[in-house]
């Protein structure tokens, strides 16, 4: 009897410690952040299946960054575009990828706007949307095309249409003199931009905005919030003679891990079987072959926002690998609409030591060019750039006008010893003072501040002189150390921006930010 007793104690253990073991495995997937709205599916799959997931949320560079530098530290990679897996997996560490839906990066543009610009009766060029933004009828958001695959794909798009549809574009069709002219024309309509798709639609339900560039599956998101506060939708413009479309492919990253390449397929398959393409499509996403919408939900793919479900999309053929990184290098270069930003940077006395030397390595990526670009992050001649140093008071406002005086900037910020309080508020007033007296047609303004502690002062000041000066300066912050989430968070919410959390890697705080301008 007592050795029975004692077999069935050893055998609950042993279950438990099964279980235990289960419920412990982890399976972390690097992803685009416009799989928020779907990672509950996968959830719910991995728990049915042992399986906790964890999803990484990315924008599409520096997901093929992290690929190409540590692909270790992740299972799964899912991303808005397989071209960023094919150029980020210099290590051939991805293997059964497949896509597992589509989504048409389009043009949302306020149904009233469309109908008064003429976008809802016939096929809309991309010629009629620079016409548009010249004669300043239409500006749009857009995100970074060096940082998001929604503003990487439109931009292919722009520039395939304004070459007038080449059979395959060349790195010499990127030197058109004709093509620079019209492609900064178009992004001078740029009203804001950001790193994030996901974040762009959050911008646009918070502001007073004509239009966004982003997916069709976001922009279905989007209605369906604005509808709910009783707000005008978006009206859906495909770019015929500029249209790209987003793969969504899902790959395994190899580790050697035979048991989660098992989970892997069986997720994969779970995601590309009947029922859960239905329920991917209830999503905003198409799931049919060619991009068509098989009995589609009027409610989701609601043909009045200008929805086009019945024949197949016919996108732009992407160029070759090489084409599209000097893409991306003239568009931080050359063709982007210029940015302003001020940084605010803290250098009061808990700054002192290992605080203040991430401080000038974080500034150092941004402003040494050569390190800007391994992170997409150069500038051009036309970028402004001040540094504000503070403690618990404006220390020093210093300028450079052009790359070339970058360097002497960045000495100045590397001799530069921390002392005193904090008082955030005050370089902010400062910074956005000197914005407030810009064209912002020109440029795309933003002040990114840094702190590591709590703030003397309150936000009173600045919200007054924000309301005073009437224009959409965004200002993002970046917390580090023992800095108060609750007062940047204030800033964030009262200029419609973000902050960044920077306490465990301060560079990629400052990149990020930096992505967003």
């Amino acid at each position: 009897m007592k050795k029975t007793h004692y077999l069935s104690i050893v055998a609950l253990f042993f279950a438990l410690f099964l279980t235990g073991c289960s419920e412990g495995k982890t399976f972390t997937i690097l992803s685009g952040s416009e799989n928020e709205s779907i990672e509950p599916i996968l959830v719910e799959y991995g728990k049915k299946q042992g399986y906790q997931i964890e999803m990484v949320y990315k924008g599409s560079v520096d997901s093929m960054l992290e690929l190409q530098n540590n692909p270790e530290n992740y299972d799964g990679i899912w991303l808005p575009n397989s071209m960023w897996i094919h150029m980020g997996d210099t290590h051939n560490v991805v293997k059964h990828d497949k896509s597992i839906f589509t989504s048409p990066v389009v043009f949302g543009i306020e149904q009233s706007k469309a109908e008064e610009l003429g976008f809802t009766k016939n096929d809309v060029m991309v010629d009629d949307i620079l016409q548009a933004v010249q004669q300043q009828k239409l500006t749009f958001m857009m995100t970074s095309a060096t940082q998001s695959n929604s503003g990487a794909s439109a931009y292919i798009g722009f520039l395939y249409a304004l070459l007038g549809n080449p059979e395959s574009m060349t790195k010499e069709d990127l030197q058109n003199s004709q093509l620079k002219e019209d492609i900064k024309k178009l992004f001078s309509g740029i009203n804001r931009s950001s790193g994030s798709s996901g974040w762009l639609k959050d911008l646009y339900l918070k502001g007073d905005y004509d239009a966004m560039v982003n997916y069709e599956a976001v922009i279905i998101e989007t209605n369906q919030e604005l509808i709910q506060q009783g707000k005008e939708p978006l009206y859906v413009v495909y770019p015929k003679n500029g249209l790209t479309i987003s793969d969504n492919t899902f790959g395994y990253i190899d580790n050697g891990n035979a048991e989660k390449e098992e989970f892997f397929t069986t997720m994969q398959d779970f995601l590309l079987s009947e029922d859960t393409q239905n329920e991917i499509a209830q999503l905003g996403r198409r799931t049919g072959f060619g991009g068509v919408v098989k009995n589609p939900d009027g409610n989701v793919f609601n043909p009045e926002w200008g929805i086009q479900t019945e024949n197949p999309l016919v996108p732009i053929k992407f160029p070759s690998e090489d084409v599209i990184q000097e893409a991306l290098t003239l568009y931080q270069t050359s063709f982007k609409k210029p940015s302003f930003t001020v940084f605010a940077l803290d250098f009061s006395g808990s700054m002192a030591g290992e605080g203040e030397e991430e401080l000038k390595e974080a500034i150092s990526t941004l402003l040494d060019q050569n390190k800007a670009k391994e992170y997409l992050l150069q500038s051009s001649d036309e970028d402004q750039v001040v540094v504000i140093p503070f403690n618990h008071t404006v220390l020093a406002k210093w300028e450079a006008n052009q790359v070339s005086e970058y360097s002497r900037l960045l000495e100045k910020v590397e001799n530069y010893q921390s002392d005193g309080g904090t008082d955030i508020y005050k370089p902010v007033i400062e910074g956005l003072e000197l914005l407030s007296s810009i064209d912002i047609n020109e440029y795309n303004p933003a002040v990114i501040l840094m702190t590591d502690g709590n703030s003397s002062g309150d936000i009173s000041q600045l919200e007054r002189y924000y309301q005073n000066i009437n224009k959409d300066i965004p200002v993002f912050s970046i917390m580090f150390g023992e800095a108060s989430d609750e007062q940047l968070n204030e800033i964030s919410d009262l200029t419609r921006a973000r902050t960044f959390d920077g306490k465990e890697n301060l560079v990629e705080a400052f990149k990020n930010a930096k992505g967003y301008n």
